[in-house]
């Protein structure tokens, strides 16, 4: 691929080496994890504090806003208090918007600068202006005269520059020629490139944050394609914005970021979650680590060759490379995924249930596993209950390890005819044990079965027997099963067939050799596409036993999102299942927050909610929490909650309403793009909202049986 080395293992991006005081970037250097203050800067006891409370919990760099030329001499008093505390050696970053004179100012005390390409000397009014090419070359000349003076002052002081560019924030002159897309983005950034490229200056990282993971997964992939073929290899800041707080926040970082990194892009995070900061660290340590367990290296002339560079990343720069070899490299297979425009795969149409099919233009459904035969009824129950009306498990998952198992289904069975049921078959049960069974089912039933490369034999008696009882078979292999199976498949069809990967497992572990599991499942698609295969592909995340997962939740909840969301924001995917979760309940919940993270099927309220920092205007954490336990019932409805005007517009395009902060104690509110209220006291802002909601048809009032 052109933006990454395999999209089948963890081959890291080789990247030149940018130094943020005494912490490298890049190169040979580890994933970095940072975050942001939110105290108000000119606060420099409150700054300091939080600057020491992040670097206590293992916060690598530390980001501070400098909205204005007051804020950035600040910046010099916080230096010294964190060096008289002790943590000299934690960089610390000047977040500028708007005014160059405050970077100019900052650059003079901390170590790194991040400047917005699209507010740093551009304006975003939503002004629509045709540019001829004269007028859009007069424009670049522009920037080049703004940002030259930081780029040279950075290059005498030894500081490093991050062009970190935001989807909600694009300018009106990027924005009439390029769009509200990925390519916009990247060309924003790009142009900030150049310009230190043109000064001999190379201390520069990327980032291309969007609250959309879609977005930002394809920004970033565009961006690299851009690079290598400027041959540049600036670092990567990876990072979802406005991410927004618990579950729903730590699966959207998870899905960006993990997306990315398992493609081996990425050299320093930061997970922006309405939160405390502190609590963002633990999580961007755990994807971190995460993603380094799976870093292995790729030949020195394969990098070379995919990635050549030259002057654009700077004379004499120094590019990172392990010496160390984790295992073999494995040749990869082709790979047909458009990994800069989405695109669903097109699957074949198969009947679930009376009221659930997968196929072309349907949702995901979602399968959940019981722990066993005789719980299967409870189970039924419990997810039958009005509360989860919105979010149904459709499917329900049960291991069937013995004809005893299959003895007890129809009692265990008789009121799940609203479901389909997933039957795991041990290998020792034969198709005449299951005859009865299928005969007998109220429901519809899916058999679940492995099959190996040797196995056409089998594969055509079990279609058979399951086609003639018009229930499905779910056929569990690896892509070379499926591709000595392919005859075979040719001859019988997508009729019934779902297809799964064999052994699946979602645990990022550190392999001798193979494929990771994104990897894994692309191989499979690859081996469908190539055998003529159309069927359904069901994503499982599970554990291995053997390997002894960790057992944290927030483990298992990354883990489950990375794989799944890099997949489905990918395209591929018609079934889901979180396998790691014991209580299927709580495995139900999870499946679909994921689902809505990944822009896969929306079951709730969307929030865009910005992390606090020193430009907000109001607190995030408890209006946020606030919001959403009035507005969290409506299904479909996205809401923006920004505390500040930076990114807030911005974000307002792709919501449906937004609650922005526009002055101390006073909201802005929004209808996509376009303010509609100014100024409005928080105190009324609430209900002004939903009253606005009102206004647009889109406000439905809660269901009681439907409260937790």
């Amino acid at each position: 691929m052109s933006y990454s080395l395999s999209r089948f293992q963890t081959l890291r991006r080789p990247t030149l080496e940018v130094k943020v005081g005494s912490v490298g970037v890049g190169g040979d250097n580890p994933l970095r994890v940072q975050s942001m203050t939110t105290s108000d800067t000119q606060d420099v006891a409150a700054t300091v504090k939080q600057s020491v409370a992040l670097a206590e919990v293992g916060c690598e760099i530390v980001r501070i806003t400098a909205p204005n030329v007051q804020a950035a001499r600040c910046l010099k008093e916080i230096r010294a208090g964190l060096n008289a505390a002790g943590f000299g050696h934690v960089p610390l970053v000047a977040d500028i918007h708007f005014l160059p004179q405050a970077a100019m100012e900052a650059v003079e005390h901390v170590e790194k600068i991040r400047v917005n390409p699209g507010n740093y000397a551009d304006k975003k009014k939503f002004a629509v202006r045709e540019y001829t090419d004269a007028d859009y070359e007069r424009e670049l000349q522009r920037l080049h005269d703004s940002f030259t003076p930081l780029v040279k002052r950075a290059k005498v002081l030894g500081r490093a520059l991050r062009i970190g560019t935001n989807h909600g924030s694009l300018s009106d002159r990027i924005m009439n020629r390029y769009g509200d897309t990925p390519l916009g983005m990247v060309e924003s950034a790009l142009e900030f490139l150049r310009i230190g490229a043109a000064h001999g200056f190379d201390q520069m990282i990327l980032s291309m944050k969007s609250s959309n993971p879609k977005v930002m997964i394809e920004a970033y992939r565009l961006l690299v394609d851009r690079m290598n073929r400027e041959g540049m290899r600036y670092p990567l800041h990876l990072g979802v914005t406005e991410a927004g707080d618990g579950e729903d926040g730590r699966i959207k970082s998870a899905i960006g970021m993990g997306s990315l990194l398992v493609d081996g892009l990425g050299d320093t995070l930061r997970v922006s979650l309405t939160e405390d900061s502190v609590y963002e660290i633990p999580v961007a340590r755990a994807l971190a680590d995460k993603a380094m367990s799976l870093w292995r290296t790729a030949p020195e002339t394969m990098a070379n060759d995919q990635f050549p560079m030259t002057n654009g990343a700077g004379k004499g720069s120094t590019i990172g490379h392990s010496s160390s070899v984790i295992g073999h490299f494995e040749s990869a297979p082709d790979d047909s995924i458009d990994p800069f425009h989405f695109n669903k795969r097109e699957t074949a149409k198969v009947a679930l249930a009376a009221d659930c099919v997968v196929g072309p233009g349907q949702p995901p459904q979602v399968i959940v596993r019981t722990a066993s035969v005789a719980a299967l009824a409870a189970a039924g129950a419990e997810l039958a209950s009005p509360r989860l009306k919105d979010t149904p498990a459709e499917g329900l998952l049960v291991a069937i390890t013995s004809t005893t198992d299959l003895a007890a289904l129809p009692a265990a069975t008789a009121g799940l005819t609203n479901r389909f049921l997933v039957l795991e078959l041990a290998p020792p049960l034969t198709p005449a044990d299951l005859a009865p069974v299928l005969t007998a089912a109220k429901a519809r039933i899916v058999i679940l079965r492995e099959f190996g490369p040797g196995d056409a034999a089998a594969l055509t008696t079990w279609t058979t027997l399951v086609r003639s009882h018009d229930h499905v078979l779910a056929l569990g292999a690896s892509a070379e099963a499926i591709t000595q199976l392919a005859p075979t498949l040719r001859t019988l069809g997508d009729a019934g067939l779902i297809v799964t990967l064999s052994s699946a497992v979602s645990d990022l572990r550190p392999v001798a050799s193979g494929f990771h599991p994104v990897g894994r499942y692309r191989s499979l698609v690859e081996a469908l596409k190539q055998a003529g295969s159309r069927a359904p592909l069901w994503i499982r995340n599970t554990a291995d036993v053997a390997l002894k997962p960790d057992p944290s939740f927030l483990s298992r909840l990354l883990e489950a999102s990375i794989l799944s969301g890099s997949l489905l924001c990918d395209g591929v995917g018609d079934l889901v299942s979180v396998e790691t979760e014991p209580d299927p309940t709580r495995a139900t919940k999870l499946t679909y927050n994921l689902l809505q993270g990944a822009g896969a099927r929306i079951s709730k309220t969307e929030f865009v909610a910005c992390p606090s920092c020193g430009r907000t205007l109001f607190d995030l954490q408890t209006t946020t929490q606030r919001i959403r336990e009035k507005t969290g019932h409506l299904k479909g409805v996205k809401l923006a909650i920004m505390g500040c005007i930076v990114n807030g517009p911005g974000e307002m395009a792709d919501a449906d309403f937004g609650y922005v902060g526009g002055a101390p104690g006073k909201i802005n509110l929004y209808v996509g793009k376009n303010c509609v209220q100014y100024n409005l006291p928080q105190s009324e802002a609430d209900e002004r909202l939903i009253a606005l909601i009102r206004e647009h048809g889109k406000w439905v009032d809660p269901d009681p049986a439907t409260a937790p």
